[in-house]
């Protein structure tokens, strides 16, 4: 769809805006950023900023797609997540935001891209009110690679609008977004995206990981048209050129158990799996901080902690406690257990710099199962893995979407329903092609809890999670026995070379009260059941794969 005069009225507007700053260096954003008092310097010299409370965590019930004829038919208007609005409301949106930018003393615009294979890198413009939203995409997002113009996307960037502090008048837009809770007022926040016309806009969100979200979801939605798989994942080589994904909701362990020092990390959240090989998205990485341990996590918290000048950190801090001496406390979290940490990759130090590598040996599914009933490793043949990755299953941590306060289960496919527009049939049978096809081992990984569910167990320790993965990864399991889990549908060894206490992987060893166990687990199992009927009964899956599913 032609996007013309939407660009014109995007360029009128900067043309003529007399505050415009477009590609300003980094010393220079943090310049600004702190003398505009949109972030302050730490002690360490990373920049603290802190939002109001509702804007700590993503929004997903104010994130809206245009839903229009011509092109309705590529996504699951079904999934709970992909919520419509039309074109008319979009381009109020598109209106109001240009003019709240025409009166905006300043506007920041970063030009970059998304993608490190230059093949299929999206050009990314994004044009803010304030500074440290391109600080942030300076971080996150990638230069330009100088040889855009093979990418299949060249002449086809996307435009980012972004009004974080700005609200909607509530009354223009009723009857056209959501009503809040109290179903007396309408929403004054709306993160939107116009895949057609190829622009997006975050109005009345402050919170960075908006910005993030909202690309990837474009990724996710333009890159299956070109035959490339986009994946919720964390991804890293080993020295031999092994490469691993972990797949997971956020909270789940990707950026914690990816950024290890044997193994060179591609990028921690979001990638692309193509006839080339893996390639990361994105320029940097945004980790949850709560509980964050410095001898547990040395690589991310020196990413965020490490000393240096103010103008030469970048760093940004978001949403931790921070006493009046500039010194963070990540384990308060009385503000939000969601604080976040966006640093460049290169702060890193095991890092591969092209962000790219040949197709993954292994793939591992991370579930933070928070009834306690998931063993802490299982080895899934392909019919398994498919259903896994249909499902999606964790439990939802507290603070990554406002409003959860506590771990609740969930069921989100392909371990990122609210960033993969398309219909199921598309992402699902791409990587069950891949996997065949390039012979990939699957695994899934509690991150979870042991010992009962939440609140009565406790959580799986990282140490021993990472002695898991890197079983897992360096094909300690390939060969061991296994014992079939005939209510989930797994394969659990018997034995991991080199694990303690053997009696780890079978989890009802852990509880004390077997009963109680049985009970949870045939509990989650038949919601396992139901979801999977209300959620895929009329999807076409192929009967293999419904016969894995926990409950059936």
């Amino acid at each position: 769809m032609d996007n013309t005069k939407e660009l014109n009225a995007v360029e009128a507007m900067l043309k003529n805006h007399t505050g415009r700053h477009t590609d300003v260096p980094r010393e220079t954003m943090i310049r600004v950023i702190v003398d505009r008092g949109e972030a302050i310097p730490s002690a360490c010299g990373a920049l603290a900023v802190w939002t109001t409370t509702d804007s700590n965590g993503r929004s997903p019930k104010d994130t809206v797609a245009v839903r229009r004829p011509e092109s309705e038919a590529n996504i699951d208007w079904t999934s709970p997540n992909n919520l419509p609005i039309s074109a008319d409301t979009f381009d109020m949106l598109l209106e109001d935001i240009l003019e709240t930018m025409k009166e905006s003393p300043e506007l920041f615009e970063a030009n970059r891209s998304v993608g490190a294979d230059a093949s299929m890198a999206l050009p990314v413009r994004t044009i803010s009110t304030h500074c440290l939203t391109t600080l942030f995409a300076d971080n996150m997002f990638r230069p330009a690679p100088d040889d855009i113009d093979k990418s299949c996307f060249y002449n086809k960037g996307f435009t980012l609008l972004v009004a974080p502090h700005d609200k909607l008048d509530r009354k223009r837009y009723e009857g056209k977004l959501r009503k809040l809770e109290d179903a007396k007022t309408t929403t004054n926040m709306a993160i939107a995206l116009d895949f057609d016309r190829r622009i997006g806009i975050v109005y009345g969100s402050a919170y960075c990981g908006s910005v993030k979200k909202l690309i990837f979801t474009v990724m996710n939605y333009y890159l299956p048209a070109e035959g490339i798989l986009p994946l919720h994942c964390s991804a890293n080589e080993g020295p031999d050129g092994d490469i691993a994904l972990l797949l997971g909701l956020s909270g789940t362990g990707k950026t914690t158990l990816s950024a290890v020092p044997d193994r060179a990390l591609l990028g921690d959240d979001e990638h692309a799996w193509s006839d080339n090989g893996i390639c990361n998205f994105e320029n940097g990485c945004y980790a949850k901080l709560i509980n964050l341990d410095p001898d547990k996590e040395p690589e991310i918290y020196n990413a965020c902690f490490h000393d240096d000048d103010p103008l030469d950190h970048g760093a940004i801090i978001e949403n931790a406690m921070m006493y009046p001496n500039g010194e963070f406390d990540l384990d308060d979290e009385r503000y939000t257990p969601n604080s976040r940490g966006s640093y460049p990759l290169r702060y890193l130090t095991n890092i591969k710099p092209s962000s790219m590598g040949g197709h993954p040996k292994t793939i591992l599914f991370l579930t933070a199962d928070a009834n306690g009933v998931l063993p802490p490793v299982a080895k899934l043949d392909p019919e398994q893995a498919m259903l896994w990755f249909l499902m999606g299953y964790t439990s939802k941590l507290a603070g990554t979407e406002r409003g959860v306060v506590e771990p609740r289960t969930t069921f989100s496919r392909f371990f990122g329903e609210p960033f993969m527009p398309r219909n199921p049939d598309v992402y699902a049978s791409m990587l069950g092609d891949m996997m065949k096809k390039h012979k990939t081992k699957v695994f899934l990984i509690n991150t979870g809890w042991s010992g009962g569910p939440f609140g009565v167990g406790k959580r799986m320790d990282i140490r021993l999670t990472r002695k898991l993965v890197d079983a897992a990864m360096k094909g300690e399991l390939d060969n061991v026995d296994y014992i079939k889990d005939d209510l989930f549908h797994l394969q659990i060894p018997v034995k991991v070379p080199g694990l303690d206490d053997q009696n780890l992987l079978q989890p009802k060893n852990t509880w004390k009260d077997k009963e109680k166990f049985d009970l949870k687990a045939q509990d989650l199992a038949a919601q396992f059941a139901r979801h999977f009927d209300k959620a895929y009964a009329d999807k076409k899956i192929d009967p293999a794969v419904v016969a894995q599913c926990p409950g059936k």
